[in-house]
């Protein structure tokens, strides 16, 4: 029993040390709370939030630099004013003041955040309303419609800045990066251009973009400092040390709430954007019959308005409302399709066609006319014709009956007969001999099989026979 025990033991260390060293070597390779600066990190976000004197004027040049390349269309100069915007700063003081309960810092990371924001809107308007060249360009429309991209760029950009930052030694090149990635002072620009031009909606899809970016970044920063224990702001009066923490906790509940439910509005809109444009490329412009000019969607109203170049029908338009229920659209299947096609379009086509047509409609009137008298005249020679040969034949051959009566019956008779016809044939199987051999060609209705056309061609052998008094007939299918 005991060596049982033993083996036991032995074998549960065995499977303990491989997972024990695992563990130890995801801890070292995670653990970043040795490599931490406290005071260090404290101390150089703090000397970032004030705005006076250089930084000011730091941040009205990135302004301009800002403007001017989004104005230009060109992502070199944008990158550039993101990297000497100095805005970052008072953010990170708002996410350090949630999480070390910083009262003092909260105000003056607060006040400061908004003075730049309201000089920033100030000198991109400014720019915007006097420049003579501003127009829409893809920098500025990229800054205008923000999604669920934007909040995971804001938030994991967030983190990489405040572990950098609380790294031993600066590390620039994580800072510079961040600057870039979550692009604060763009959305800012822009939002001063629909300022200047008056299109709000610019202004504030802009203005929403800057929003994101700065709650998620200071969430990132309150997150990481929590989770480096940070050491809480010390106050020498306990009372007021519970009434700050109690006044940060309120204000960082409220600051969460928004930041979850701009989360979560985002990600929906995100979804809903991202099926619309799925249902337009797989259900409209896959199929050559639609040919689809524009589309458009308003996710309030739940509204996808879709403008064709051709005019669509009432069973296309069920087709495309149909589409919409399948479980891949499940978040816009309760969305109204309106459908506009270009019947004005397709009237002054048909209106022009009929006017083009409507000589040669005539003319094919007449030339109908004309084709229609030849092909009388035509019948009574052919009549004329027929009753010249039959007269001939009864006279040259007592037993030849009128062969216009006989087809006549035997249209009668056998009504699936499109064409009869008769004559003797000379025929030679010794290649000495000739004989005369009476043959009858009919041509039956293609649509008869052969199981029913065979019987009915032994009767009208018979009938043929007896009729035109002949010993021998045969018959010939054309």
């Amino acid at each position: 029993m005991q060596e049982n025990s033993e083996n036991k033991s032995t074998e549960k260390e065995k499977i303990a040390s491989p997972l024990e060293s695992i563990s130890s070597f995801l801890m070292e390779l995670f653990d970043f709370r040795e490599d931490t600066d406290h005071t260090a990190t404290i101390d150089a976000i703090k000397a970032d939030i004030p705005f006076k004197g250089a930084t000011a004027w730091i941040l009205i040049f990135a302004v301009f630099v800002a403007s001017i390349g989004l104005n230009a269309d060109s992502t070199a100069v944008v990158i550039g004013a993101m990297l000497i915007s100095p805005l970052m700063g008072p953010i990170l003081g708002l996410g350090m003041s949630f999480a070390l309960n910083d009262i003092d810092t909260f105000k003056k990371s607060l006040s400061n955040l908004g003075i730049m924001i309201g000089l920033s809107l100030f000198a991109s308007f400014m720019f915007f309303y006097f420049f003579p060249l501003s127009e829409d360009t893809s920098e500025l429309l990229g800054r205008v419609s923000p999604d669920i991209r934007d909040v995971l760029i804001a938030f994991f950009g967030g983190l990489a800045l405040m572990v950098a930052r609380t790294k031993k030694g600066t590390i620039a090149s994580v800072i510079f990066g961040v600057a870039i990635a979550t692009a604060l002072m763009p959305p800012l620009c822009t939002a001063g251009y629909g300022l200047a031009k008056g299109n709000f909606p610019y202004f504030f899809g802009a203005l929403y973009l800057f929003t994101i970016n700065t709650i998620f970044i200071a969430l990132a920063a309150f997150i990481v400092l929590k989770m480096l224990n940070f050491p809480m702001h010390k106050y020498a009066n306990t009372a007021k040390r519970k009434r700050y923490a109690t006044i940060a906790t309120i204000v960082g509940v409220a600051v969460m709430i928004p930041a979850i439910f701009t989360f979560l509005t985002v990600f929906k809109e995100s979804q809903i954007k991202l099926q619309v444009n799925s249902f337009v490329k797989n259900e409209i412009k896959a199929i050559d019959n639609f040919q689809l000019i524009e589309n458009s969607y308003d996710a309030n109203e739940k509204t996808l308005k879709l403008s064709f170049f051709n005019e669509v029908t009432e069973g296309e338009r069920n087709l495309l409302k149909n589409q919409l229920n399948k479980q891949e659209y499940s978040k816009i299947k309760d969305f109204a399709i309106k459908i506009k096609g270009s019947d004005t379009k397709t009237f002054d086509l048909i209106s022009s066609a009929y006017k083009e047509n409507r000589e040669e409609l005539q003319q094919s009137k007449n030339i109908i006319d004309g084709l229609q008298k030849e092909i009388t005249d035509l019948k009574e020679t052919i009549s004329t014709l027929n009753n010249r040969i039959e007269q001939d034949a009864l006279n040259k051959n007592q037993n030849v009956v009128a062969f216009s009566s006989i087809a006549k019956d035997a249209k009668i008779r056998y009504s699936d007969i499109e064409a009869i016809g008769f004559a003797s044939v000379l025929s030679s199987k010794d290649f000495i001999k000739i004989d005369t051999i009476p043959v009858a060609t009919i041509k039956w209705n293609m649509r008869l099989p052969d199981s029913i056309i065979s019987p009915k061609e032994r009767e009208l052998r018979s009938w043929l026979q007896s009729e035109m008094k002949l010993d021998t007939l045969f018959i010939k299918r054309e």
